[in-house]
């Protein structure tokens, strides 16, 4: 995608009324940071954990 959709996303993720049912804890930010999650970080840090695809970086 372009350059412009990143806030796109953002704000779509954001307003997901069903975070579980409706994967947005896979978007992770352009760095491989984990950047947010209506959540909590610590849980989508377990919830990438446990798919097998928290980015390498954050391993550890």
């Amino acid at each position: 995608g372009g350059p412009h959709y990143a806030r796109a996303v953002g704000n779509a993720v954001g307003a997901n009324p069903l975070p579980i049912m409706i994967p947005c804890h896979r978007i992770v930010a352009h760095d491989a940071s984990l950047g947010g999650f209506s959540g909590g970080l610590p849980m989508k840090r377990k919830l990438l954990f446990l798919e097998g695809t928290l980015p390498q970086l954050l391993r550890g």
